[in-house]
């Protein structure tokens, strides 16, 4: 019985990308194609999205690409964008043409943390769902208004298009991308080979800053945030906060608000949950002790504010990011 004929995987590696964005994905597709040896598995193709074959790296490891984008001339199944290149919003116009020209050709589209970019500049992304890295994802929204952005999962899919979170996230997507081909079992296979979950527990926001504190250094919340950090175990009432401000409770709920975006009250819990996180990774205090110490009530009221603001458990996260080589606390 003849073989079922390979699928073209066209990864996409921009220049001054991290390795990984590219590596990961290649890896799991290689594992996959090994694991069906060959029959209906993957070719992979690395195609510079510039005019020179060599792309550098982060890391400084030059990659080769076989071709270019535009010398290609072979059926693909999937395009994965790896990364992206900045210069590229400004003269990259050859490329995101060809982007436009291959998108209605192929089976489907991909793109690894901020290669969405590249997707939203050729209008593949218009009217559709998508992620990009977390740290991204309001300067993302503001340019392309017409792509419904959401940053919490580690991919998403909106039809044939796929994009991805950050750098590791392209593993987990290129896992996803294995199993709708050839099944679940093949992809936990390819999974238990190269020591992966199949499917990662939580969201990008485990990663994400609960608080970008450094953007609201000059409101007035930023100012009261080193004080905060040194009394949440204490009262943080709106009215305790304005007269602190040595301000009416009125005017300070008011140009709180204007400054920062969020009410006092949502300002204070993410303050709290954010110091939470570094007791969690860095100390020894159990979680009924940070819980006090952070002003977040017991275990069941900190759980409960951790799942709404990090979609993971306080004990899930410090299991995940725990530094410390002491036993976890369950």
């Amino acid at each position: 019985m003849a073989k079922a004929k390979k699928k073209l995987v066209v990864v996409v590696p921009m220049p001054g990308i991290f390795l990984l964005d590219v590596a990961g994905p290649c890896d799991v597709f290689a594992a996959a194609d090994k694991q069906v040896n060959g029959n209906g598995g993957y070719d992979i193709l690395l195609a510079s999205p510039v005019n020179t074959k060599k792309i550098s790296t982060k890391s400084g490891v030059e990659l080769n690409c076989a071709v270019t984008v535009n010398t290609i001339n072979r059926p693909i199944d999937t395009v994965i964008i790896a990364g992206f290149s900045w210069p590229l919003l400004e003269n990259g116009d050859r490329f995101f043409q060809w982007l436009k020209g291959v998108y209605p050709k192929v089976n489907r589209i991909a793109s690894i943390c901020v290669g969405a970019y590249a997707l939203a500049e050729a209008g593949i992304l218009d009217g559709k769902q998508a992620t990009t890295h977390w740290e991204y994802s309001q300067q993302f929204q503001q340019r392309y208004p017409q792509v419904k952005v959401d940053t919490d999962p580690f991919f998403t899919r909106d039809t044939n298009v796929y994009t991805s979170g950050g750098v590791a996230s392209g593993i987990d997507l290129s896992l996803a991308l294995v199993e709708e081909d050839h099944g679940r079992e093949l992809a936990l296979q390819v999974a238990r080979k190269l020591i992966l979950h199949l499917k990662r527990p939580g969201y990008q926001s485990q990663f994400s800053k609960v608080l970008e504190i450094h953007r609201l250094e000059n409101s007035i919340g930023g100012k009261l945030y080193s004080w905060m950090i040194r009394h949440l175990g204490e009262d943080l009432s709106i009215q305790h906060l304005a007269e602190h401000s040595n301000m009416s409770v009125r005017n300070f709920a008011r140009v709180f608000q204007k400054e920062t975006g969020i009410t006092p009250a949502k300002f204070v819990e993410k303050v709290r949950v954010e110091v939470a996180r570094r007791y969690l990774e860095d100390s020894d205090l159990s979680i009924d002790q940070i819980a006090t110490k952070c002003g977040l009530g017991g275990l069941i009221s900190m759980r409960r504010t951790f799942l709404r603001h990090m979609n993971v458990s306080p004990s899930d996260y410090r299991r995940t990011f725990r530094t410390s080589l002491q036993p976890i606390e369950e």
